[in-house]
């Protein structure tokens, strides 16, 4: 049997990541061998969120808070957690959230959800979708707008 700890984790900062949105995470799902769930244990410092408001297709996601006072961006207006509270987020626009922290003290959460082969994710703010297939060569991050007809150049 595989195991993860949640009192002992081995947090990993993304370089990569824009200020504003600096925030450390710990893959749970294949350290502990899982395949049909996804579980994540993000670190989110004060001032910085978690991601972008965005909403799923193809995966509902939920969040535990296990220590500090996240905010959650949804459809409603934004409503601040605490330790112990879990929330859903539905695929879809009615799910449709950001998670940041606005206090000052870093904020701990788990998030989980069910792995999907093929998804999308849509970025209202930024009007962006997201295509994620498992073949990660179709990966692609595209404006909504810059929609085009079916027929588009078919010959």
């Amino acid at each position: 049997m595989r195991r993860y700890n949640l009192i002992e984790p081995g947090f990993v900062d993304d370089e990569t990541d824009p200020d504003g949105y600096k925030t450390a995470y710990d893959r749970i799902g294949p350290k502990v061998g899982g395949d049909k769930l996804g579980a994540t244990h993000y670190l989110i410092r004060p001032g910085q969120h978690l991601c972008p408001y965005h909403y799923e297709y193809a995966e509902e996601e939920w969040l535990l808070v296990l220590e500090g006072r996240p905010s959650v961006r949804h459809p409603g207006g934004t409503d601040e957690l605490r330790e112990g509270d879990i929330v859903a987020f539905v695929e879809g626009p009615d799910g449709a959230h950001q998670v940041s922290n606005f206090s000052d003290a870093d904020a701990r959460v788990l998030m989980w959800a069910n792995l999907s082969d093929t998804g999308a994710v849509v970025y209202p703010d930024s009007d962006k979708i997201s295509i994620n297939p498992k073949d990660r060569r179709d990966h692609i991050i595209v404006q909504r707008s810059a929609a085009v007809d079916y027929w588009d150049g078919e010959r």
